[in-house]
């Protein structure tokens, strides 16, 4: 069975607004979910109430597998951003930002697994680049 990783607006979008039950259930069947490091410390960042903190504390309790970008992910990283940022005239902030979707694909690709995301613009682009397949919900 293939694998997938939730990117972080995956999460965000289902508790905190009920979006993608049906996705999500078709993700389940069809897929190995495996979490990934830089998913998990955005969505610990983000939680800002006692109530969320709690659920991101019981998803990192019952990840059984993390996936974590290796050196030589952070390497290609910064090339990928420099390249894609300068023909797009980004500006510092929209690399900074961009970085952890470049992490999370790059993980992805190193396992053969596809991300599954609301932001569906800049994992494409991703998807073009890198060759790593992406589902939209």
């Amino acid at each position: 069975m293939p694998w997938a990783i939730l990117d972080t607006n995956v999460y965000i979008g289902h508790w905190e607004r009920g979006l993608y039950d049906e996705t999500l259930a078709r993700v389940r069947q069809a897929f190995i979910v495996r979490h990934s490091s830089v998913v998990l410390s955005e969505l610990r960042r983000g939680a800002r109430t006692k109530a969320a903190q709690t659920v991101v504390a019981n998803l990192m309790e019952r990840a059984t597998v993390v996936w974590a970008p290796q050196s030589s992910d952070w390497w290609e990283a910064g090339k990928l951003i420099r390249e894609l940022g300068d023909a797009r005239d980004w500006d510092r902030s929209k690399r900074r930002d961009f970085q952890n979707d470049v992490l999370i694909a790059l993980t992805a690709r190193r396992h053969g697994a596809t991300v599954v995301t609301a932001n569906q613009a800049e994992f494409e682009l991703l998807s073009r680049e890198m060759g790593v397949p992406v589902l939209p919900v």
